[in-house]
């Protein structure tokens, strides 16, 4: 028996959710990526009903060649979706109580003990080969974004979400308060699209 017997694989919390939402959604995006270097973040979302504007969770998976078995590594991008989906699911999951899938064990289980990126090397010192320095600016971009740009309502840090305007059919995006009753909602900091093809806050 395998110490990995008991950890849930993705594709049984991809059953689950199916099951216990069966109007959710799941999206994968790519949030930053260098895959010349060999790493990519990607952003998963888990939505209870298809129609909700905004996720019920949001997780992240950071994806790096160096953890990966020579015949996985074509499939950097897929592979780091699947443990990204797995871990927004297991956000919704009370039973899962945040516990890693099996396929994230898996690379821990591959990589050499001494790859200690955390403890061994540190922002100004370059990992041509672990990708660690691409790590740490990716999580610093996240953070950058989701935290120090991010406004804040009475509910907390709202959330930056975009869809397409039914009536129109233009793209609208917003940061939106995450009270999930919809009567006790801050109002929303709606955004325009200026003339360089990005995001403004409307004034």
């Amino acid at each position: 028996m395998s110490f990995l017997d008991n950890y849930e694989d993705v594709n049984t919390r991809i059953t689950r959710f199916r099951s216990e939402f069966p109007s959710g959604r799941l999206v994968a995006i790519i949030e930053d990526k260098d895959l010349t270097a060999g790493w990519v973040l990607i952003r998963a979302e888990a939505y209870k009903e298809y129609e909700d504007h905004l996720p019920s969770a949001v997780d992240y998976a950071y994806g790096n060649v160096a953890s990966l078995t020579a015949n996985m590594r074509k499939w950097l991008v897929e592979d780091t979706s699947t443990s990204a989906i797995g871990r927004v699911i297991g956000l919704l999951s009370p039973s899962a109580q945040g516990r890693p899938t099996k396929q994230d064990m898996e690379r821990v289980e591959v990589l050499p003990p001494t790859s200690d990126p955390w403890a061994t090397l540190t922002l100004t010192q370059t990992a041509h080969d672990t990708g660690t320095t691409a790590l740490m600016t990716a999580i610093e971009d996240v953070k950058t974004d989701f935290v120090s740009s991010a406004p804040r309502c009475t509910h907390g840090v709202m959330v930056w979400a975009t869809g397409t305007a039914k009536s129109t059919g233009k793209p609208w995006a917003a940061y939106k308060c995450t009270e999930r009753v919809r009567a006790n909602q801050c109002n929303p900091y709606w955004h325009v699209m200026g003339s360089d093809g990005k995001w403004k806050p409307q004034i």
